[in-house]
């Protein structure tokens, strides 16, 4: 089933995020070998796709899991989560209706 990952970050992330980004981005890419990435990405905290300084209040992640159980513990694993950037993440079912 897919799930909807909707992290919302600490103020003021944009250096957290920086620091562990690659480890961040080498679990998705993982996901998207096994098939399972819909599609990720950050929240510009500014209406620009480019922020800056401003940086990101967030990011979404919709991935397939084999339960939500699952889907949490990815979310729980996850570098935003462990180093911080994440002040909370959650995690719901998702069902693709378009395209």
């Amino acid at each position: 089933m897919l799930y909807a990952l909707i992290g919302e970050d600490v103020p003021n992330s944009l250096e957290k995020r920086l620091a562990v980004r690659a480890e961040h981005l080498a679990r998705l890419q993982a996901l998207q070998a096994d098939g399972r990435l819909i599609l990720a990405g950050p929240c510009p905290a500014v209406d620009s796709p480019d922020p800056g300084p401003a940086g990101f209040t967030g990011s979404v992640i919709i991935a397939e899991f084999p339960s939500l159980a699952e889907a949490e513990a990815w979310a729980a694993a996850d570098p935003y989560t462990l180093t911080g950037v994440f002040m909370r993440c959650t995690v719901k079912p998702f069902k693709k209706v378009l395209p």
